[in-house]
């Protein structure tokens, strides 16, 4: 059989590596960051993410040595913005595993240049969600209560009905296997980084973080197999896991809260902010990092897509909320909606509306769907809209209850805006990091694609 008959890969698909790169140039290009020293952008953006997750601390010793009553909740609105931060950090780390799992079960090529900084997110997101509950209990040192207790404790079980537990479990579960998936695909780099490690102690480190590896067969191959198992395992953490926190409002009696659309609507409303926080750390990469032939156009695109998918289930899913509350005669479900957005909140509703709904049909346009500018405006409106979302859900919904004489209007205070700038300086700081000690992208992978996907070998239309 001749090489021109081998070919198995369309010439018609733009190529996913660009530059006449070889395995030599792949590892010197990805591994420079991590060997090299930082460049002035690199330390501006650390210096205001370090700067603002300072102050987050400093807001959350303020918030425990006075109480949450620091905050702005009120007899109605007692969550504040604690539960609207926590569920959007939660989506916002679902494309993460998306990417990584199920994408790698599709065989999909384009995933490896944007797995590992996607799983590395989805780490520093869940651990900026993981902070509200914890200090909205008021006094996180007593938050052992939660945990099933022996009777030398006074028998305190907690309630295993409520949803709120079973967050615990899903949380806890989506973020220890999407740690092991992380750092599973990190081995084979950091035996890379091992070997080119001039250095004594770098040497040590990196080899103790490798675990031996040695690139064998059979290293490859074991590889392989828990990498697919894990990737099975994940996957249907992803649809679990916000399916359980919809269930948190879902499982209530408040008008707006209890509908079944809830589960398949957040987590397409999970993936849609989680894929846009990915572009944008990713257009940030690929610029400072100069990472721009690894991180395509053709990347960018392939990600609008989705977004427009997603982002159009989400624009469903709102009109179908107002068919049903009109649908079902009941007339303050109908109200809980019509004051969403007609009432007091409704600047917070038409912003969600924008930045969800009409902004990302913009990427149906091919030229504003390729342009990087573009797509890095975009995908700041959609995290905002995002999070819009959750405020309106949550306070546009029990701020105005049954009794007109218990309606309250809801304001945050400096603190509960600083511990929520606090946490995007906790996540851009941790990524930074991230940057500087791994590789952000999965090199040893990145070549199994090269002679399918690298541009010589496109044009020459073999591999």
């Amino acid at each position: 059989m001749s090489n021109q008959a081998a070919v198995i890969e369309s010439t018609v698909r733009d190529p996913l590596i660009l530059g006449k790169k070889d395995y030599h140039q792949i590892t010197e290009d990805i591994c420079r960051p991590v060997e090299g020293k930082a460049n002035k952008y690199w330390w501006i953006a650390f210096i205001i993410a370090f700067t603002t997750m300072i102050w987050g601390i400093l807001c959350l010793a303020y918030t425990i040595g006075n109480g949450i009553g620091s905050w702005g909740l009120n007899k109605t609105v007692g969550w504040a913005w604690d539960i609207t931060n926590f569920v959007w950090w939660i989506g916002i780390g679902h494309a993460g595993t998306l990417i990584s799992a199920i994408l790698l079960l599709f065989r999909q090529r384009w995933r490896m240049s944007i797995n590992r900084s996607a799983e590395a997110m989805t780490i520093f997101a869940v651990i900026c969600a993981g902070l509200f509950p914890v200090f909205h209990t008021g006094r996180p040192w007593l938050d052992y209560w939660m945990l099933p207790l022996p009777n030398q404790f006074g028998s305190l079980w907690v309630n295993f009905n409520s949803p709120l537990l079973w967050d615990v479990f899903a949380i806890s579960t989506y973020f220890s296997v999407s740690l092991v998936f992380w750092y599973l695909g990190l081995i084979p780099d950091l035996a890379t980084i091992r070997d080119r490690c001039v250095t004594p102690t770098r040497k040590f480190i990196y080899g103790l973080l490798a675990f031996g590896w040695k690139g064998t067969a059979r290293d490859w191959l074991r590889f392989e197999e828990v990498s697919l198992v894990l990737a099975g395992l994940s996957t249907p953490l992803v649809l679990s896991v916000h399916t359980i926190v919809s269930f948190d409002f879902a499982t209530s009696i408040v008008p707006g809260w209890h509908t079944t659309i809830f589960p398949p609507y957040f987590v397409a409303g999970a993936i849609f902010s989680g894929f846009a926080m990915v572009l944008t750390l990713m257009i940030i990469a690929r610029k400072v990092l100069s990472l721009e032939q690894y991180i395509t156009i053709q990347h960018i695109e392939l990600m609008n897509k989705i977004i427009i998918l997603t982002g159009s289930i989400v624009g469903v899913a709102y009109l179908t909320e107002f068919f049903m509350a009109w649908y079902s005669g009941v007339q303050y479900e109908s109200y809980a909606f019509m004051n969403r957005a007609f009432g007091p909140y409704w600047w917070a509703y038409w912003s969600m509306m924008t930045c969800n709904v009409i902004t990302p049909q913009l990427f149906w346009v091919k030229k504003i769907r390729t342009s990087v500018l573009a797509t890095f405006i975009i995908s700041i409106f959609v995290n905002i809209g995002m999070w819009f979302e959750r405020f309106v859900i949550i306070v546009t919904s029990i701020h105005r209850d049954y009794l007109p004489s218990s309606w309250t209007m809801y304001s945050p205070t400096f603190i509960e805006v600083g511990i929520f700038v606090g946490t995007i300086g906790l996540f851009f700081t941790c990524f930074l990091v991230f940057a500087r000690v791994f590789p952000v992208i999965a090199l040893n992978e990145l070549k199994t694609i090269l002679k399918k996907t690298g541009n010589q070998y496109k044009k020459k239309g073999t591999y």
